[in-house]
Order: C-alpha cells, then sequence, then structure tokens
C-alpha cells in the first residue's frame, strides 16, 4: 500500500463545497458568472478518436462555464509537441495550467518552467508518482498501478487462464503502470501493443493474436474505444475469452448489459477535467489546495451489470 495520503471523491466534494461557501478572502472575489475572469490551459496527450478526452474536456468546460474562465484546451500524443504547448501556454500568460503527465520526462520540465514563472499548475489522469516532482500543486485521476492489480484480482477471482493486455499507445507510463498491475494480481499476463487511432489495425492484430493462442481466456483493454475493435476480433476469431476494459463510451455501456464485456475500470475522466479546472479557480481566487498537494483519487472503480443501468444514465451525457 501507498504511504501517500490519499482523498476520495465524495472528500474532494465536500472540500470544494466548504471552500466556495465559506472563502470570503483570495486573490479575487468569487467570479460566479459575471466577475474577473481568468485563463486557463489545459494540456493533454488525448489521441484521437478516444473517448475518454471528451469526457475530460466535458468536465473541464462545465468548471470553467461555472467560473467565467476562459478555457484554452489543446492536446498531442506527441510527447514533445505537448511539451511544446505547455511552453506556448506559458509564452501567452494564462493564470493557471492544467497538464498530463503521461510521458514525464519530456512534459515535465515544461510544466515546471510554468511553476517557476509564478504560473500555478496541477496534474491530472497520467503522473501520480511524479506530479510534485514538477511542482504540480494537485493530482487529479486514478492510481493506474491500483486500478491494474484490482483488475487483475478479480480476472484471477474468476479462474485461471492466459490475458492478454492490450497497449494502444506506446510509452505512455498510465497504461503501462495499468498492465503492470494486471500483471501483478495475474502473472499469466501477456501485453500486446497496438495502435490504438486505427482501429482496423487493432481488430486484425487481435483476430490474428487470438487465432493464434487458443490458450487466452481473457483480454483486458485499455480504452472503451480499443474495446469495440477488439470485441470484432474475438468474434471474427472465434474466440471465448472474456474481455475486460478500462473506460466507458456507449457501445461498452451496451457490450455490459449485454454481457460482452466483463467489466470495465472507470476512473471517471469528467471529475478529472472538472477537479483540474475548479481546483486552479480556488487556488487563483483563495489560495486553496484540495487535498493538501496530495493526490485526489477519481478511480478506480467497477462497472460491471449490477450497476451499468444506473451509471449508462450519466455515461450518455458524457459525464461518467
Amino acid at each position: 500500500m501507498r504511504s501517500r495520503r490519499i482523498l476520495f471523491t465524495a472528500s474532494a466534494a465536500a472540500l470544494i463545497l466548504a471552500a466556495t461557501a465559506c472563502s470570503g478572502g483570495g486573490r479575487r472575489q468569487s467570479t460566479g458568472g459575471d466577475g474577473p475572469a481568468y485563463t486557463i490551459a489545459m494540456i493533454t496527450h488525448e489521441q484521437p478518436g478516444t473517448a475518454l478526452w471528451d469526457r475530460v474536456r466535458t468536465g473541464a468546460e462545465q468548471a470553467a462555464k461555472q467560473h467565467n474562465i476562459t478555457l484554452k484546451y489543446a492536446n498531442d500524443p506527441d510527447q514533445a509537441k505537448q511539451a511544446t504547448l505547455v511552453q506556448n501556454a506559458i509564452d501567452s500568460k494564462v493564470d493557471g495550467i492544467a497538464a498530463t503527465l503521461a510521458f514525464p520526462e519530456a512534459v515535465g520540465p515544461a510544466l515546471a518552467k510554468a511553476s517557476q514563472a509564478g504560473i500555478p499548475t496541477v496534474a491530472l489522469n497520467a503522473g501520480l508518482d511524479v506530479y510534485q516532482k514538477y511542482g504540480a500543486l494537485m493530482y487529479f485521476g486514478s492510481d493506474e498501478n491500483l486500478a491494474g492489480e484490482s483488475a487483475g484480482k478479480r480476472i484471477a477471482d474468476a479462474g485461471s487462464g492466459k490475458a492478454l493486455c492490450v497497449v494502444h499507445a506506446e510509452g505512455v507510463i498510465s497504461l503501462e503502470a495499468r498492465c503492470a498491475g494486471v500483471k501483478k494480481s495475474f502473472p499469466t499476463t501477456e501485453n500486446v501493443q497496438v495502435n490504438g487511432a486505427d482501429l482496423a489495425s487493432v481488430t486484425s492484430t487481435l483476430q490474428a493474436k487470438l487465432a493464434e493462442d487458443k490458450d487466452i481466456t481473457h483480454i483486458v483493454t485499455l480504452d472503451a474505444g480499443v474495446a469495440t475493435g477488439v470485441m470484432k476480433a474475438k468474434e471474427q476469431a472465434g474466440s471465448t475469452a472474456k474481455i475486460v476494459t478500462f473506460d466507458l463510451n456507449n457501445e461498452v455501456v451496451q457490450a455490459i448489459k449485454n454481457k460482452t464485456i466483463e467489466f470495465c475500470v472507470d476512473q471517471q475522466p469528467y471529475l478529472q477535467g472538472y477537479e483540474a479546472v475548479d481546483t486552479l479557480w480556488l487556488q487563483l481566487t483563495n489560495g486553496n489546495d484540495l487535498g493538501g498537494g496530495q493526490a485526489v483519487l477519481t478511480g478506480p472503480s467497477f462497472v460491471d451489470s449490477s450497476n451499468i443501468d444506473k451509471i449508462a444514465i450519466f455515461a450518455e451525457k458524457n459525464t461518467r
């Protein structure tokens, strides 16, 4: 277990309400809908076609709307280009920066420059173990090692076999951590690299793998969009392997209802985007540090046939 003190979502929400209701001082008054405005940049490693980022951005936009914030969202899956986007945000003198640290060695130093320039920063989605190193005040996301470990344990509890962990973006530390966690709980796990931006190639790669290795009993995908390609691959290969995935989209919701997908590991990306922007606003207006600088976890939690009907309502709105 980690020694780091973790605050969960319920605590985070309570702190936000308390800070918003009780703070009377700070650098500026509460903006409401028409007060002084801030500009906040959100810079991610979003890969085209990934449903997760629609939810992150929806959350960020909702927080920005509530606080009269100008949100500048930018993304690039190339680590050098993402670092450049962070530098561009610094040069444009934004009031705050939220960034993913999927490639910490490339993006981290750029984010540190923002802190050195007096621009408050937070990390989201990726970078749990390194965000403090680069001066980010807080982190919002899942503990990816724990998430993978929890998924692997659930697979192991269902019986023995062999699992594939499908990595859809090369070099992203959060994806590597998920697969490492799965393998820790379910040692007979093999990683397979695919191009998540090309679902046709995902399907063909997995179809070939499943046709070649009949011992595969489970497939773990790390993205909801990739899961749709894997479902096609399983059908075309005539495989009986069970599919589990990280993250939700409409297709995954229906697949869980149909029991085509066993369960989803949910990290609540809407909450990651919302809290990143909302917390920067709290820092700018009142000097508050949500979580006292410690990580605020938004997951992992499980979505399966027992709770899918309740969660599906929110998934349709891109808020879950």
